[in-house]
């Protein structure tokens, strides 16, 4: 498994200060996308990161075998350059981390696109947890060991993960901000174009909705004094909507799977078919904030709905919501493959 630790991406970029040149908003005629990428900054090491995916999708497009890019975590709205304050979601990227899993398990490589910090694959059944991690060690004869109590729940995980590291499968790429996931998404994307309907896009990140321009983003530290009627003030603006591009030209013959989460179960479906209708892509797995854990539903471009839960004995056994997705999704992937290779 390759991994990407030398990206710090929480890290704030001084080299890309805030620069007066560039226009808040470019002339009306062009997209929002195009508005956005021409008025922002790629991440500096973009480059770097595009080599890894590209020599990843290489090889497993030459075994012929899926790559899923599954998307993970919260994104951050920085409010400064030099970054203190920030606007954030609670997305720990549980159901990313899970999900990818399920889909090595299912023989896909994943490139894994994630909130730096948030949960990984494999790692997350230790890291997202009440036990402190050194709960699961013992000291015998003077050598730390693993407590007897979890040794065969890690040697089974510890085995799905090297095998993961050892096929090659698993491609650790960080973002924090949302520009870096906007930037990485669409360098991402384009290299895996070769694979046409063989690429499959999960896309389970928080993505933020609104940011702030860079061209009004101030380079240090906002000044508590220097704020009238001791107030913050922030106008946001719309992150633009990029699903469409993406099924429109960044990844064009990709599967693309989008998710719809809601608070009100009466507007649920409404909307998911509202996202299929306005992007064309091919399917939303909508959930409810309160029993996102517990069921899903999974609505597609001809109206079909499907609700998958988990029953309650699987709950008490602990199961997770994902290995009833995944399978459902590689199902939808599997058809989208053999009607685009007839």
């Amino acid at each position: 498994m390759k991994s990407s630790k030398k990206f710090h991406t929480s890290n704030p970029e001084p080299a890309s200060a805030i620069d007066r040149s560039v226009p808040d908003i470019p002339a009306a005629q062009l997209s929002d996308e195009d508005r956005y990428f021409r008025a922002h900054k790629p991440p500096q090491y973009l480059d770097e990161i595009a080599g890894l995916v590209q020599e990843f999708v290489d090889f497993h497009a030459e075994s012929g075998k899926p790559v899923v890019l599954v998307t993970s975590g919260g994104t951050t709205v920085p409010l400064e350059n030099n970054t203190v304050r920030f606007i954030d979601n609670f997305s720990a990227g549980t159901r990313g981390a899970t999900s990818a899993e399920y889909f090595l398990e299912a023989g896909y490589a994943v490139v894994f696109l994630h909130r730096e910090f948030s949960l990984l694959p494999y790692s997350r059944h230790y890291s997202h947890t009440t036990n402190c991690f050194l709960d699961y060690m013992t000291e015998i004869d003077g050598k730390i060991e693993i407590n007897p109590d979890y040794a065969a729940d890690m040697l089974k995980v510890l085995r799905k993960y090297n095998q993961a590291r050892e096929s090659r499968s698993l491609l650790l790429i960080p973002y924090t901000t949302v520009n870096q996931y906007l930037y990485t998404l669409k360098a991402v994307a384009e290299i895996m174009q070769k694979l046409e309907a063989k690429a499959l896009f999960y896309l389970a990140a928080a993505v933020s909705d609104f940011f702030l321009p860079s061209s009004r983003m101030p380079q240090h530290k906002i000044q508590s004094r220097d704020q009238e009627g001791g107030k913050l003030v922030v106008n946001l603006e719309q992150v633009p909507k990029f699903l469409s591009r993406l099924v429109e030209n960044w990844a064009p013959g990709a599967m693309i799977v989008s998710f719809k989460l809601e608070t009100d179960e009466s507007i649920l479906l409404s909307k998911a078919k509202s996202a299929l209708d306005k992007y064309q892509h091919q399917l939303v797995i909508g959930n409810l904030l309160q029993t996102r854990k517990r069921e899903v539903v999974f609505v597609t471009p001809d109206g079909e709905t499907k609700w998958v839960k988990l029953s309650a004995e699987d709950a008490a056994a602990d199961k997770e919501i994902e290995a009833l997705i995944i399978p459902e999704v590689v199902r939808y992937h599997q058809a989208w493959v053999r009607q685009h290779s007839s």
